[in-house]
Formats: C-alpha cells, structure tokens, sequence
C-alpha cells in the first residue's frame, strides 16, 4: 500500500508552507464538516495532505471541533500514517517553552466530544493500549534530529476538556502522578485515527509551565500566542525533514495500528444498520468488504 503522510496543524500551525503541486480540495464527510479544506502536495517524493485542526483564522475551539469529520476526511483523501502537532503545557522543569516532546501514552479527560465512529447498530472494540505508533514516532524523532529541533521520545500527554486553562489544583494534582505534558485536543483524535488504522503520532509543543509552576503561574493566551510562533517555525522545519526520509510504502505498525479493526466488529452482519454501514465506507471499508 502506497504511503501517505498526514499533517494535523495545532496552534500556530494553520498551512505548511514548501509544499509543490499544491492543490486544496473539499472532501464531504458524512460525520459532517471538517475543520477545512485538505490541501494537498508534495516534499520531495513525499504525498503529504494537510488539515489546520483549528480551522484557518482558529476558528475552532477544542471542544467544537468535529474530529469525526476531520479524521475520515483524513482516511478518504488517502492518509496511512499521521503526525498531530498540539500546543501542550509543560509539568516538568526539562520540558520548558520551545521544548518539543513525543507522548507514547494519553490520558482522556475529555467529556463532551463524540469519541468513536462505532455505536448501536455496528459494535467494535479497538486495541487501544498503545495510542501512539511507535515506528512513526521514531521517524519523527530522527527528523527532529536532523532538523535540530529539540524533543524527548516518551511520556503522557493529559487531554483535558477546555477551552479554560487549568485550575492550580488540577495542575499539581497532573504532576503529582508523574505526567508530562497537558493540552486539549489529542483526544479522540488519537482514538478516531485508530478506529480509521491510520497510525497515529502526537508532537507536544511546549508553550508553558502550566499553572503550577512558582515563578510562571498564570497563563494566558497571550503567553502561548507568543510561544506558538516560535514553535511553529520549527514545527514546519521537523516536518520537512521528516518528508526528506519517508518510506514510499506503508510500513506495518508494530501496535497494530494498520489492522487495528481485525476481529474488532462485534455486530453480526445480519444485525448491522444499514445508514451507519454507509457512513463507515471510508473508515472501515477495508474490514466490511470482507464481511
């Protein structure tokens, strides 16, 4: 299967620029509107589509994002292996602004955000142990590398609901047990890109110390506006690098993440709804034309 690499822009990071044959296409989802439109081009030999999470002129708050739409508008215009970028606060001294950290696990604290394409009428149940593909994550950190771009490999992100900041007790509680980074939009995305076998890879970028952190304990948005434009120059130059080296085929993902819906359909063929069938055409298509 021929590789495709998806680019989800966070904060900051609304078009990727050094793009060649570029083109912008609306692709409908039936989950409904994406953020924006999928643009399209390539870096070097590399097929790359790109999605600004946020909307052009962060339009969208976390929580009104429909991450259903965006992930299968993802799954449709061919992606196989995707890179989130998110603008995260920091909960440890080693992770300051400008730092760059690859999570490997994600805690949800979301609550208000439709978090699977699967419900009444097709049951399944996706591994989920290991959110992040480990083998795109190393690519990604080896084209940090070459980018010289600072980031550390490893450790867990919270998602919290937004669009609010954190409270100081939800911020020395996160430290307390030992996570590392907070921010508010890995999740679901993580979960619909699994449920899509799109192998998924999530680059922290550090804006702030969150509110915990003595000398830095208030954040605003004007504080992270600041930060975000330092590390969306960066940003572009680790996603260019990481163009220069990607495998033209799909690689198998050590997690699974590629087959990830194999024996996951609980529901009985016969049981199936046929309106929700026709909205998972792209998502699972590969699964139900077996089935």
């Amino acid at each position: 299967m021929k590789a495709r690499l998806g680019i989800i822009g966070g904060s900051g990071l609304y078009d990727l620029p050094g793009l060649t044959d570029r083109r912008e296409e609306t692709i409908t989802s039936p989950w409904g509107e994406p953020s924006a439109k999928v643009s399209f081009g390539r870096i070097g030999e590399t097929q790359i589509a790109f999605l600004p999470r946020h909307g052009l002129g962060h339009r969208l708050s976390p929580s009104g994002i429909n991450y259903r739409a965006n992930i299968d508008v993802l799954k449709r215009a061919g992606v196989t292996d995707l890179v989130s970028f998110s603008a995260v606060g920091s909960y440890k001294e080693d992770l300051p602004p400008g730092m760059f950290i690859l999570p490997d696990q994600i805690l949800d604290r979301t609550f208000r955000r439709e978090t699977s394409f699967f419900s009444n009428g097709c049951v399944a149940h996706v591994p989920f142990g290991h959110p992040v593909g480990p083998a795109l994550a190393k690519r990604v950190a080896m084209a940090a590398a070459k980018a010289e771009v600072a980031i550390r490999q490893g450790g867990t992100a919270v998602c919290m609901e937004g669009p609010q900041f954190s409270t100081l007790a939800e911020s020395l509680s996160y430290k307390r047990q030992g996570y590392d980074v907070i921010g508010m939009t890995s999740m679901p995305e993580a979960k619909l890109a699994r449920e899509a076998e799109i192998t998924y890879c999530l680059v922290a970028m550090v804006t702030d110390f969150d509110c915990w952190h003595p000398h830095h304990d208030q954040v605003t948005a004007q504080m992270v506006i600041e930060q975000v434009q330092h590390n969306s120059i960066a940003a572009k130059k680790l996603i260019a690098a990481l163009a220069a080296d990607f495998p033209p085929e799909r690689e198998p993902c050590p997690v699974g993440s590629h087959r990830a819906l194999d024996g996951a359909i609980m529901t009985v063929p016969s049981a199936r709804d046929p309106a929700l069938m026709a909205k998972l055409d792209a998502v699972a298509g590969r699964i139900l034309r077996q089935t």
